[in-house]
């Protein structure tokens, strides 16, 4: 079965040629949940910006390949490649508030896409979003449709942006980080909802989080970053069940138990990302770019 998405030794430098990706090599099954996990700065949402080809002007890929349901979109031209990630993919951002447009209102930022990507006529986008906003059980849409950003809670904005996603049912969905901004009640909420409608329609997400807790809840396999290079990749339950790499093993036992409120934190441990730095700096004296 052709995966929704396959990144193979992919590579992306700063201008000075420092690595911020290091021949990343991972694939998304149709259906699929794949999670990024990983600390702050582990690459994880750079790899959903390379995905949906909105890297920042400094970084550059230099190694690798992007492909969507067998598509390279590396040897496509600019506007095919935009037009084919425009069709296939959605992103469900980290914080609501400023991924939505304070000075327009709900309704027409969520008909945008479908009308002027995707060439649907108004009438019929502006039937899916009420029908969407409804399964995302926001219980008064046409308030919703009519309101400005700041007019709704931080849990309605979020159930917006989910609804706007699978609008146009993408084969794949970027969620960069979809609960951080939100309380833990509403993040739970949150979290069945994207995974049931993810489940109902059988759509593949790359979902980013540096949160174990949302990655036993809602991947069936996990890619374990850190500085940019995947160390450890599973499926979900043997992860955690029989961790193998000693930095994965770290950030779990640094992982809170809430079994366990009196307990000490534990921080990942000196000598584990000492010997990660060795071996990322060993493997980058050995990497050669032509492109660099």
């Amino acid at each position: 079965m052709t995966p929704a998405l396959e990144i193979s030794n992919l590579s992306a430098v700063l201008p000075n040629g420092l690595r911020v990706l290091r021949s990343v090599s991972l694939a998304v099954r149709p259906g699929e949940v794949r999670a990024l996990v990983g600390e702050s700065g582990a690459g994880k949402s750079m790899i959903g910006k390379a995905v949906l080809g909105v890297l920042p002007p400094s970084v550059r890929i230099v190694e690798g390949t992007i492909r969507m349901e067998g598509d390279d979109l590396g040897a496509l031209a600019p506007k095919q490649r935009r037009a084919l990630i425009g069709a296939k993919t959605a992103l469900i951002p980290q914080d609501p508030l400023t991924a939505l447009n304070p000075s327009r209102r709900i309704g027409p930022q969520m008909t945008d896409r479908l009308v002027h990507i995707l060439g649907w006529e108004a009438s019929r986008a502006e039937a899916r979003i009420r029908q969407l906003l409804d399964e995302v059980q926001i219980r008064d849409p046409e308030r919703v449709i009519r309101s400005y950003p700041h007019e709704l809670s931080g849990g309605m904005r979020q159930r917006v942006l989910i609804a706007a996603a699978f609008a146009a049912e993408p084969r794949l969905i970027v969620a960069d980080e979809p609960t951080t901004a939100l309380d833990v009640t509403v993040q739970k909420q949150i979290l069945r909802l994207i995974a049931d409608m993810q489940r109902e329609r059988g759509t593949a997400i790359l979902f980013v989080t540096h949160d174990l807790g949302v990655v036993a809840k809602i991947s069936q396999r996990v890619s374990v970053l850190y500085a940019g290079k995947v160390v450890e990749e599973a499926e979900t339950p043997a992860l955690f069940a029989h961790p193998n790499h000693a930095y994965t093993k770290a950030l779990m036992a640094a992982t809170p138990r809430y079994t366990d409120p009196q307990a000490s934190l534990k921080p990942v441990d000196g000598t584990v990302l000492a010997g990660l730095a060795a071996e990322i700096d060993a493997a980058d004296r050995e990497w050669k770019s032509p492109h660099v």
